[in-house]
């Protein structure tokens, strides 16, 4: 439960958003191809996540799917 705390906390939310740039950039600029393409696609999912304040992962551990509601507990 401690990693989707900080996964919903302001720091997880900055860099689970910079490690979808990162895979986005990756999947684009250096693998390219279709490789590239499902990469960047991929690094969508963690960059609205951390836009967006949700935790892709929480449901899993029995937690809110919101982080708004995870940090309020």
């Amino acid at each position: 439960m401690a990693l989707i705390k900080f996964l919903a906390s302001s720091t997880g939310r900055g860099v689970r958003a910079v490690a979808g740039i990162v895979l986005i950039a990756l999947g684009l600029l250096v693998v390219q191809g279709t490789g590239g393409i499902i990469i960047a696609v991929v690094g969508l999912l963690p960059l609205l996540a951390g836009l967006f304040d949700f935790c892709v992962f929480a449901p899993l551990f029995g937690a809110p799917f919101s982080g708004k509601e995870i940090r309020s507990k």
